[in-house]
């Protein structure tokens, strides 16, 4: 529509608003933000307002790769080690041995209904195989939005679980497609050295990412640049480095990437809030690019030839290979009861990645690869719709809805060289039977509090300052171990701790 470069900018803006806002009522009422990214992007494409007319499938697997870097990037800085340290197993199996699982089982499904029962007879086992591929990941890390917007926790530590798996299972997924159209392409490969291929991209992956990762953490800190605004461009440039420089090694570079975002988001850097707020928030608009160019590029009435077989593949992933694969893996592990395992099989959402990887084999030349892709993209916008917008039902009727966690209502962070403890505690009737001004309490010695938020307003607190019930306390103190015993003898039990 638009030839010059600032009507080009005036639509791009117009879209990406669009976008933001629809994410945003698509968390109140309960939508994966992707939906509706998607649903904005073909709205204003060829078959919606023919805004956009957008067919380019190798830019937009160069997007993706792009987009997808930063995301796992992202995603493995906000990843605690403390909490996927007790579930690493399960994760990593999960990640590996789950997506090679769904692979083979809906691989199967999918070659029996094709030729059996809808008369694909185009659709050879090895084409259902790939089909079933780029469709094995899993995008459960985009439900904890809806999750955290409701207040929703969950038990058994379903969401590092979750989390994990969801961010280390695309390399597998992308391994494996990128084997089966090596295998479609050649009419054959040596199982062995398809196995030793696969084991070779992992290892050099895993060690490339946390070597590079480590590597990372000693060039933000002793790099000591003037302007801090630089810092995150300068991790943005190692995270891009460390996914190029493995796979250029042969190794798997988005496995490395999550890795090396792990070491480093574990790690003590400078300027850690800063960085973390740059990444998170570069994250989400490389989100958006990718759903909104995966949008334009399809057309949806391509959609509605595949209906039949994108619903037959689609509810038979849902309800049978995907808790199948799960109940397999987790069947050595006993930190999980039937329960936690049908949620885990019940939120293997299917995002962004399956239609980023379905381009591979239309850029690779594959026999019905359209095909291919539109039923991905089908199976997408389904399982969207249906595990997306029932993701905090299901765990209602589950009951892995745990107690709510506290939130960081002052927002403040203590630099790295502080040895102090600081904490965050809520001021109760009981706390103030005690005394209702703050030189009342018995606080240990070096112990300071350093602000109050009362009714949304903040103001720093004196000894004479009287407290009032459903104050919050901001305290930080030299003896984390003094303080917890004071705060018991005053009856506080909620609270937050934060050391260094």
């Amino acid at each position: 529509m638009f030839q010059d470069p600032e009507g080009f900018l005036l639509l791009g803006s117009i879209i990406l608003f669009f976008s933001i806002i629809a994410g945003k009522a698509g968390c109140r009422f309960g939508l994966p933000a992707l939906l509706l990214f998607l649903g904005v992007g073909m709205l204003f494409g060829s078959d919606g307002l023919k805004l956009v007319n957008f067919n380019n499938f190798p830019l937009t697997q160069f997007i993706g790769m792009l987009a997808l870097t930063i995301i796992l990037f992202s995603g493995g800085m906000d990843t605690k080690y403390s909490e996927v340290k007790p579930i690493m197993g399960q994760g990593v199996i999960l990640a590996t041995v789950g997506v090679l699982a769904t692979t083979f089982i809906t691989g199967g499904f999918i070659y029996w209904i094709c030729n059996y029962v809808l008369s694909y007879d185009m659709i050879t086992f090895p084409l259902a195989l790939l089909m079933a591929a780029v469709m094995s990941s899993t995008d459960s890390a985009s439900v904890f939005s809806i999750l955290r917007s409701k207040g929703v926790y969950l038990k058994q530590r379903l969401r590092p679980t979750l989390e994990l798996e969801s961010g280390s299972n695309d390399p597998m997924a992308y391994m494996l497609t990128l084997l089966l159209i090596s295998y479609i392409q050649m009419g054959g490969m040596n199982l062995g050295e398809a196995a030793l291929s696969l084991c070779l991209q992992l290892s050099i992956g895993a060690i490339g990412g946390y070597a590079l990762g480590r590597l990372s953490v000693i060039i933000i800190n002793y790099i000591d640049i003037d302007n801090e605004s630089l810092y995150p461009i300068l991790l943005l440039a190692t995270a891009f480095f460390t996914f190029a420089f493995v796979t250029l090694c042969k190794g798997n570079g988005y496995l490395a990437v999550y890795i090396a975002g792990l070491v480093v988001g574990n790690a003590k850097i400078i300027h850690k809030k800063s960085i973390a707020t740059f990444f998170d928030g570069f994250a989400w608009l490389w989100q958006i690019m990718m759903f909104l160019a995966l949008g334009l590029l399809v057309n949806p009435k391509e959609l509605l030839p595949v209906a039949v077989i994108g619903l037959s593949v689609g509810i038979f992933m849902i309800l049978f290979a995907r808790p199948v694969s799960v109940f397999l893996c987790l069947l050595p592990y006993k930190n999980f009861d039937t329960k936690g395992k049908l949620y885990i099989s019940w939120v293997g959402l299917r995002g962004a990645v399956p239609i980023i990887f379905a381009t591979y084999p239309i850029i690779a030349g594959i026999p019905n690869a359209n095909l291919i892709f539109n039923v991905v993209f089908f199976i997408t916008i389904l399982s969207l719709l249906i595990q997306g917008t029932t993701v905090t039902l299901a765990a209602k009727w589950l009951d892995q809805i745990d107690v709510s966690e506290r939130k960081d209502v002052f927002g403040i962070e203590l630099p790295e060289g502080i040895k102090s403890a600081m904490s965050e505690i809520d001021v109760t009737a009981e706390v103030l039977t005690h005394g209702n001004k703050l030189m009342e309490l018995k606080l240990p010695d070096h112990t300071l509090a350093v602000m109050v938020m009362r009714e949304g307003r903040y103001f720093i607190p004196k000894g004479n300052t009287i407290l009032k019930e459903n104050d919050k306390l901001l305290m930080i103190s030299d003896n984390d171990e003094a303080l917890l015993q004071a705060y018991e003898a005053l009856g506080i039990t909620d609270y937050t701790m934060t050391k260094n």
